[in-house]
C-alpha cells in the first residue's frame, strides 16, 4: 500500500521557485493577489520552475490524502487562469486548511502556524529552491528552515524587522514599489542594501491587439449620439477618484463613461450615486476578468486615472496604470506623487491636478482632440511600457539573488 501511494502521488524532484500567499484564490478584486499571480506567471514565462502556492479552505479541504501529500504542482484550472490571465507554464498548489483553522483567534489554529510548522518543513522544504512572498511570517519560517527568501512589502507597516532574519545570508532581497515605503522599511530595521524599489508591471497579454472584441465593446457601450468612450478600470473607492468621475461625467454629457471593477455592493452604491446626481452617461460594468479587460481598454478613446491626493497617492504603484499604457490608449491622469516620473515618459497622456473635476473634464476634452483614437493604439506608449513587464521585473529581482540560488530547478 505505501508503494502504491508513492506511485500515485510522487514527490516532486525539481527545486521550485515558490510564490506564496496566505489567501484563497481566486479573489478577483484584490489587487495584491493579482500582483502575486502575475509575478509567478512571469517567472514561469521566463522558463523557471515556478509554482504559485495558496490556501484552500472549506469542505473540500478535508481530503486526508491531500493533507498527507499536499505539494502536487499542477496546471491552473480554467477559472483561475482566466481571472489572472495565466499561461500554461505556471504550476499551482493549494494547501488544504480544514476546520477549525482560522475560525478561532489562536496561534495553534491559525493558517500561518499550520503553513510554517507543518507544510513548509515537512512538504515544501525538500522541493523549494527559493520562496517569494508578501507574507513576513512565511519569510521567517523559510529562513529558519534553510530556504532562501525574497520579501515584498508594498505599503507602510509598523512591524520591526528582526536582525537575525534580515541579516541572515539566506534573506536575499526585499522589494517595494515606492521610495517612501523603502525609507520606512529601513527605519524599521531593514538593511538599506537589502531593499530595492521596483514598480509593478503589466501582463504581456495586454499588448496583444483585440480589434474585434474592442469593436464589440464600442457597439455595446456607445449610444444616444455619443461617439467617445472614456474608461476607468480599478477599485471602486472614493480615494481612487471614482466619486469625482461621476461629477466629471456630468460635466461631459457627450462622452460615455464606463467603469470596470468593484463588487456588487459597490457597483450598486455608485449606480445609486449617479442616479441621485442625475448622471446618465456612466455605466458600471462590475468586475471583469483580465482576458475581457484588455479589449475594453483598447476600445476606449481615453482611459482615466483620477486618483485623489491622499496618503496612498505617495506610495501606490497602480497595476491598472501599466495595463493602461500596454493598451496604447491615451490616458488622462492626475499628478499624484507616485506617478510624477511618468510625466517625462514618451506616452500619449494628459496630466492635471488632483481633486479638481472641472480640470479633469477639460483634460479629457483636450486629450480627445490631441490624441484621436487609433485602432492599433499609440506605438510610443506601447513601446515605453515594455520595460515594465512582469518578466523584466522578475529578472531584475533575481539579479540581486545569489548566483547559486539563481540556478533554480537544479
Amino acid at each position: 500500500m505505501p508503494n502504491a501511494l508513492l506511485y500515485q502521488f510522487p514527490i516532486p524532484m525539481s527545486k521550485y521557485y515558490v510564490f506564496f500567499t496566505r489567501n484563497i484564490l481566486p479573489q478577483p478584486n484584490v489587487a495584491s493577489l493579482v500582483q502575486v499571480a502575475h509575478s509567478a506567471n512571469a517567472a514561469a514565462n521566463l522558463g523557471l520552475p515556478a509554482v504559485l502556492v495558496y490556501l484552500r479552505k472549506g469542505w473540500n479541504a478535508f481530503n486526508p490524502v491531500d493533507l498527507l501529500f499536499p505539494f502536487q504542482p499542477r496546471k491552473p484550472d480554467d477559472k483561475l487562469a482566466k481571472i489572472y490571465n495565466l499561461q500554461d507554464q505556471l504550476k499551482v498548489v493549494d494547501l488544504p486548511m480544514p476546520c477549525p483553522i482560522d475560525l478561532f483567534d489562536s496561534k495553534w489554529t491559525s493558517s500561518s502556524t499550520i503553513v510554517s510548522k507543518y507544510y513548509l518543513p515537512i512538504h515544501l522544504q525538500k522541493s523549494t529552491k527559493i520562496v517569494h512572498t508578501r507574507d513576513w511570517n512565511f519569510v521567517k519560517a523559510a529562513i529558519k528552515n534553510g530556504i532562501p527568501a525574497i520579501y515584498e512589502q508594498h505599503h507602510h507597516e509598523s512591524k520591526k524587522f528582526e536582525p537575525e532574519i534580515v541579516c541572515n545570508p539566506l534573506f536575499q532581497i526585499s522589494v517595494t514599489v515606492a521610495d517612501t515605503v523603502r525609507n520606512s522599511m529601513i527605519e524599521n530595521g531593514m538593511p538599506p542594501e537589502k531593499v530595492i524599489m521596483l514598480h509593478n508591471g503589466f501582463n504581456q497579454l495586454f499588448l496583444a491587439r483585440q480589434t474585434a472584441d474592442s469593436q464589440i465593446w464600442r457597439q455595446k457601450l456607445l449610444g444616444d449620439g455619443r461617439e467617445n468612450l472614456a474608461v476607468y478600470a480599478g477599485g471602486l473607492y472614493p480615494f481612487k477618484g471614482v466619486d469625482m468621475l461621476v461629477d466629471v461625467a456630468k460635466e461631459l454629457p457627450g462622452v460615455q463613461f464606463a467603469i470596470a471593477g468593484g463588487d456588487p455592493s459597490q457597483v450598486t452604491a455608485y449606480q445609486q450615486l449617479a442616479k441621485h446626481k442625475q448622471v446618465n452617461n456612466i455605466k458600471f460594468l462590475g468586475y471583469l476578468p483580465q482576458n475581457q479587460l484588455a479589449s475594453l481598454l483598447q476600445a476606449a478613446d481615453v482611459l482615466v486615472h483620477p486618483h485623489c491626493l491622499t496618503e496612498a497617492a505617495t506610495f501606490t504603484s497602480p497595476l491598472k496604470f501599466f495595463d493602461y499604457m500596454a493598451s496604447g490608449t491615451p490616458i488622462v491622469a492626475t499628478e499624484i506623487p507616485s506617478l510624477l516620473e511618468f510625466q517625462s515618459g514618451n506616452i500619449a497622456a494628459t496630466w492635471c491636478e488632483p481633486d479638481n473635476p472641472q480640470q479633469f473634464a477639460e483634460s479629457i476634452q483636450a486629450s480627445l482632440i490631441k490624441y484621436p483614437r487609433k485602432v492599433e493604439g499609440y506605438a510610443e506608449t506601447r513601446d515605453f511600457v515594455k520595460q515594465f513587464s512582469w518578466e523584466n521585473r522578475i529578472e531584475r529581482i533575481l539579479s540581486y539573488v545569489d548566483e547559486e540560488v539563481r540556478s533554480i530547478g537544479s
